[in-house]
């Protein structure tokens, strides 16, 4: 018979068991949770048991967020403000205060300058085009863009407005309609977002188009025919403006009532 003696054997079960014995209840707990494991892990290749409970406790280890892991997903989140839609939303707030210089040189009725002026009110409005549409494609909407973007939008559309009327290209009240629409339409929204949000429609994103055309014109140092077309489109203009703020007024009704009723219809039910 081959083998260990059965002397080296008792030995060395006797001094498993001393040294056993000599550990505390937490160690031989420790080292029974430690056997199971054992028997699990070679007991996996008949069923495969052991290793998928093995490899379960190795999962929900290798899950346990690391430490600073919330710190650290803060400023991933930090940086994910400068992204390229936020950052065409700030060139558009810079170009502001240059349009108006622009606008203004040398008495503000040089063409050369009006075309200058032009050329960065155009790029806002191709900014305004685009950093939407990628924030929007590529998952970038932060907070940030939601605060900025529509104030962006506003300041040059105002700046431009405001400067046209001043100059006496543009009579105030169509900058007042214009302004007046822009901001009370803002506020509106703020006042129902408890109902829900009141969706972009085509007729307003038309009425912006139509708007930065005309004032485009009027920025430009337009004479003959052209000068006769731009009022046109300016009319158009106005006309978009008030129209598809008439009907925002009427979704903000219908949203603030069905708000309401669905509110009062879930008290009842919850009462009842």
């Amino acid at each position: 018979m081959t083998g260990v003696p059965a002397s080296a054997a008792g030995g060395s079960a006797h001094t498993n068991g001393t040294a056993a014995a000599s550990k505390g209840p937490s160690s031989q707990r420790a080292s029974l949770q430690g056997s199971a494991q054992g028997v699990g892990a070679s007991g996996s290749g008949a069923g495969g048991v052991g290793v998928s409970g093995a490899g379960a406790t190795s999962a929900q280890m290798d899950a346990r967020p690391a430490r600073g892991g919330k710190i650290a997903a803060a400023a991933v989140n930090q940086a994910s403000v400068w992204n390229i839609a936020n950052l065409l939303t700030m060139l558009r707030l810079l170009l502001v205060p240059g349009f108006v210089a622009l606008m203004l040189a040398d008495g503000g009725y040089d063409p050369a300058w009006r075309s200058l002026a032009w050329a960065a009110f155009a790029i806002a409005m191709i900014t305004d085009l685009f950093d939407g549409h990628l924030a929007r494609r590529y998952n970038l909407v932060t907070d940030f863009g939601k605060i900025a973007d529509p104030i962006a939008d506003k300041a040059i559309m105002g700046a431009a407005l405001i400067c046209l009327s001043a100059l006496g290209d543009l009579p105030w009240w169509v900058t007042a309609v214009i302004l007046g629409r822009e901001l009370g339409i803002t506020l509106l929204r703020f006042l129902v977002i408890r109902y829900g949000v009141i969706p972009a429609s085509r007729g307003g994103k038309l009425k912006t188009l139509t708007q930065g055309v005309a004032v485009g014109m009027y920025v430009l140092a337009l004479t003959g025919w052209l000068a006769t077309l731009r009022f046109w489109v300016m009319a158009a203009a106005v006309v978009l403006t008030v129209a598809t703020g008439l009907d925002y007024v009427r979704q903000a009704i219908v949203l603030r009532r069905r708000g309401i009723a669905e509110r009062k219809a879930a008290l009842e039910e919850t009462e009842g």
